[in-house]
């Protein structure tokens, strides 16, 4: 290896990005010429998701459903209640957050129709036109819907598959997690790109739009953190849920905030769930099956910024579409990849509900990226932590009631 390569393997993800991002701003503000012929990085970068999302989306869900193991008796249904109401509620506090403070994003609809439904019953009938599409038809033009119905109908039929297919469809499964990875390493050089272009061409109130909707994607986040997630503990244990909430959060979220990884961060939360003399065989299945499943930050990512688009796009939202939003959030969080970011390249799913393009939806993963640094940490750090909250909650819950 070079001395250069070397570097680059030595230095954190997340420090690379945010070198590119102080170098596109640097460079948008002394040669905004040379800043504009370098656009074309950020437009390979969104290509690239562009072409590996429908991909990531078919294969890991079809595996993860294929792979599921039968018979495992682990008494863990009121943890997954609490995971499924917790993610579920983040997504609609994300909904009325953005309804109340909404986003502006800059984003090129010169190459896009737009084609924005009339109500609840357009945008259902295109949910159900879209499920039914041919599987090939719905790859080839990220036809999200088609994708996940197909996937999660395969991964049924292959649960009964034996295991020799299984270990095939699993071993796939992990090829395309590393093209990802692949992919998102060259993400400083796209977000590089994409700020230093955009800052050339709009200035700096695009930047301000990115603060604005970080602070609204960290506002929900604490306020699930702080006053949500208390509330669902103190209605499960009837007792004060802050001495809980402040320890898990100190216990796990700092690490899962700079690890960024929910999968990283079980061991933490195993052993912290030890030593609160938790039940081992619940919480050594509850634990892994949450850094999974329990997806409160992706749900808010997922919603703040499909909503930042529906915004920007001037497309009216009436209630029962947010509501119908809060439910794809939900489940799209809970599908929501290990890969770093992996919540934002389900965003065109969640926008293909409003008939936003591909095109657009692609463009709005890329400002992700670009305020990934804080809200990936922020969402991993919400995610893992309430894994350990909630089995001790449901723990505690099934103690005080036998007693």
């Amino acid at each position: 290896m070079t001395p250069f390569v070397r570097l680059i393997n030595r230095t954190s993800l997340v420090t690379q990005i945010v070198i590119g991002l102080l170098a596109g701003i640097a460079l948008a503000l002394l040669a905004p010429n040379v800043a504009r012929d370098l656009a074309f990085l950020g437009k390979v970068f969104v290509t690239a998701l562009k072409a590996v999302a429908p991909v990531l989306v078919f294969v890991l869900v079809m595996a993860s459903i294929a792979n599921h193991r039968h018979g495992q008796q682990t008494h863990i249904r009121p943890i997954l209640w609490l995971y499924l109401l917790s993610t579920f509620g983040a997504a609609v506090v994300a909904v009325l957050a953005s309804m109340v403070f909404p986003s502006h994003l800059v984003l090129n609809t010169s190459e896009a129709t737009l084609s924005a439904p009339g109500g609840i019953t357009e945008v259902l009938q295109n949910l159900l036109l879209s499920a039914v599409d041919n599987p090939v038809s719905a790859l080839v033009n990220a036809n999200f819907i088609g994708v996940l119905t197909w996937a999660i109908g395969l991964g049924i039929a292959l649960r009964h598959a034996s295991d020799t297919t299984r270990t095939v469809v699993d071993d796939l499964s992990n090829g395309v997690t590393l093209i990802v990875r692949m992919v998102i390493r060259f993400a400083p050089l796209g977000i590089f790109g994409l700020v230093t272009s955009t800052l050339a061409q709009s200035g700096l109130d695009a930047l301000l739009g990115y603060l604005h909707l970080l602070a609204v994607l960290i506002g929900c986040m604490l306020f699930v953190a702080l006053v949500m997630n208390p509330l669902i503990v103190f209605w499960k244990t009837r007792s004060n849920p802050y001495p809980l909430t402040l320890l898990c959060l100190r216990e796990s979220g700092i690490t899962a905030f700079f690890t960024r990884s929910s999968a990283a961060n079980i061991p933490v939360n195993l052993a912290l769930a030890e030593r609160l003399g938790l039940h081992e065989d619940t919480y050594s299945v509850s634990i892994p099956l949450g850094a999974t499943i329990n997806m409160a930050g992706a749900a808010i990512t997922i919603t703040v910024l499909t909503l930042a688009a529906v915004h920007t796009l001037g497309i009216a939202l009436d209630v029962p579409t947010a509501i119908l939003l809060s439910v794809v959030a939900a489940i799209c969080a809970c599908g929501a990849s290990g890969v770093a970011g992996g919540s934002l390249l389900l965003i065109p799913l969640a926008c293909s509900l409003f008939g936003i393009p591909s095109e657009i939806a692609m463009q709005v993963v890329a400002v992700g990226f670009i305020i990934g640094v804080l809200q990936d940490s922020a969402e991993t750090a919400l995610n893992s932590s309430t894994d350990v909250l909630f089995t001790a909650a449901a723990c505690q819950g099934e103690a005080r009631r036998s007693a």
